[in-house]
């Protein structure tokens, strides 16, 4: 928060996609929904972004030794709480009720929907145990 009406989301390393940031581009309105864990409902806020290559605040946005090349300035326009009922019929923070199993892996959907070279065992190894220890790689 830069303050009561003004929130500022560091680009971290990632897919190095820029699907949104385009979407952002061509129409600066965007909605952000929070999930806050344990919590069933969520915050949502409206407003409008504009993307920062640089400003003083990016100096308070290093994490480990990785300051941020770009971030989203959103200017809210509205905050609100969603009806948690859709997280609570859903049993979202109840683990007995979670079945990742169900869905296939992200190494076997990166292989089909990201045309990826690697083999799906490969990406399994990637996106695996040590995937948590290069986040910021």
């Amino acid at each position: 928060m830069l303050d009561d009406t003004t929130i500022a989301i560091p680009e971290r390393p990632g897919n190095r996609r820029a699907d949104g940031f385009r979407n952002i581009l061509a129409n600066p309105h965007v909605g952000l929904l929070y999930l806050i864990p344990g919590r069933p409902d969520t915050l949502r806020i409206n407003g409008r972004a504009r993307i920062l290559r640089d400003a003083p605040f990016f100096d308070d946005m290093v994490v480990k030794g990785n300051r941020p090349q770009l971030a989203l300035l959103v200017e809210i326009d509205q905050v609100f709480y969603h009806c948690p009922r859709a997280l609570l019929r859903g049993g979202v923070w109840q683990p007995e009720t979670w079945r990742p199993q169900a869905a296939p892996s992200r190494a076997v959907l990166a292989k089909a929907h990201d045309r990826r070279s690697e083999s799906v065992e490969e990406l399994e190894a990637y996106y695996g145990s040590r995937y948590l220890e290069r986040l910021y790689q």
